[in-house]
């Protein structure tokens, strides 16, 4: 098996799309990336849900960018350490999340799932979609799933 190139961490694009170095893990580096997403989304949750959606339209915009970008430079598509979709997903996960550690995690194992398991249309979207976007829109869809279904949840049984 070859192995992939590494990216310049030095290079805030590959600093950014390796989400800020968490997708470098050796193993699960999406796990990883989402972890790193969790820590972040803690001072992100306090924004107003306007604002968030905000934030969220500019993570999204930003990582078709990045992730495009990245992908380019070290000529490899969709990169196994490309994780800033990761941070996208779960962010997208996370609106209008239900308060406390309880529905964080939830989201995290939910987000994971859907990422990981990858259902239709969301394996069908990463093997046919090229660039950023491309890169970008399986995780973006992994993250709908898992809003719905982490909403549903918080419905039927509040925490």
């Amino acid at each position: 098996m070859s192995r992939l190139p590494s990216p310049n961490l030095k290079n805030p694009v590959h600093l950014l799309a390796f989400g800020f170095g968490s997708g470098c893990a050796p193993v699960a580096p999406g796990t990883f990336g989402t972890l790193a997403a969790a820590a972040l989304y803690i001072p992100l949750s306090w924004l107003s849900p306007p604002l968030y959606l905000l934030a969220l339209g500019l993570v999204i915009l930003a990582g078709i960018w990045l992730c495009g970008r990245t992908s380019k430079d070290l000529g490899v598509h969709d990169h196994g350490g490309i994780v800033w979709d990761e941070f996208a997903g779960y962010f997208v996960t996370m609106v209008a999340a239900p308060p406390g550690w309880q529905g964080m995690v939830l989201g995290f194992l939910l987000f994971r799932l859907f990422d990981i398991w990858k259902p239709w249309p969301i394996r069908w979207l990463d093997r046919n979609l090229e660039g950023g976007l491309g890169i970008m829109v399986d995780d973006l869809l992994a993250g709908i799933y898992a809003l719905v279904l982490l909403q549903l949840s918080y419905r039927v049984w509040p925490w």
